[in-house]
């Protein structure tokens, strides 16, 4: 059984408004009730590494197991930082990836990804390299170095909330289907629906890669009792 509840209410990036448990996040109750139901061999729960220091506590309680840290920038060229609470035994010792941003992006992008807005704060020494000058909030206007590893993908509702990267000199907001390669799935996975959607699904999503790992634990625990 795996599952993950909605990290919003749980996430630092909601610090001044966050409801912890008692707000979206409180679905991990059903995760826990349906865990009591099934009784399954196997179960992975997911969510925030940001959340407080008690929700983990109630959460490791509940599941009656510590959670293991992985950022999936170890598989991916994203850094996505979570909390994995599971039964099945998670080898630790990995090669970690190198992969960076340019690694996945896209050539010849259409223009309409690309920004107008001028750019300001530029320095290619840090992960984000630029920010746009417009009105929007602080973090959507972070403009990404390709040299370096994207930060964490969330759901896209419009308003150039999407990732941005720099592309020889340009802002542009990342493509779905870098999204895609961010989240480890296979090209063009989600292209059956709407770019908005394929932005929020990726988001909402796990990194494949990074599940993958996880899941190798069953192979080698079945190998164990053969």
């Amino acid at each position: 059984m795996i599952g993950g509840s909605p990290c919003q209410s749980l996430s630092i990036c909601q610090s001044k408004t966050r409801q912890n448990l008692d707000g979206k996040s409180k679905l991990f109750f059903e995760y826990v009730r349906i865990l009591e139901e099934v009784k399954p061999k196997w179960f992975l729960f997911e969510n925030v590494a940001s959340m407080k220091a008690e929700c983990k506590d109630i959460i490791s309680e509940y599941l009656g197991c510590q959670p293991i840290f992985i950022d999936s920038a170890d598989f991916s060229a994203q850094s996505r930082p979570r909390l994995y609470w599971t039964n099945i035994p998670v080898d630790m010792n990995y090669k970690k990836s190198d992969q960076v941003l340019k690694d996945i992006m896209q050539s010849n992008v259409p223009e309409k990804y690309y920004y107008s807005y001028p750019l300001e704060n530029i320095d290619m020494s840090k992960q984000v390299c630029a920010t746009l000058v417009h009105n929007n909030h602080e973090i959507h206007k972070r403009v990404f170095n390709p040299n370096f590893k994207c930060h964490t993908l969330t759901t896209c509702g419009g308003g150039n909330t999407q990732k941005k990267v720099l592309d020889n000199g340009r802002a542009r907001k990342l493509t779905p289907l870098e999204y895609e390669r961010l989240q480890t799935l296979p090209d063009n996975y989600t292209s059956c629906v709407s770019d908005t959607a394929r932005y929020t699904v990726c988001g909402n999503g796990w990194n494949v890669e990074t599940i993958v790992h996880i899941l190798k634990g069953l192979k080698q625990e079945e190998n164990l009792c053969e």
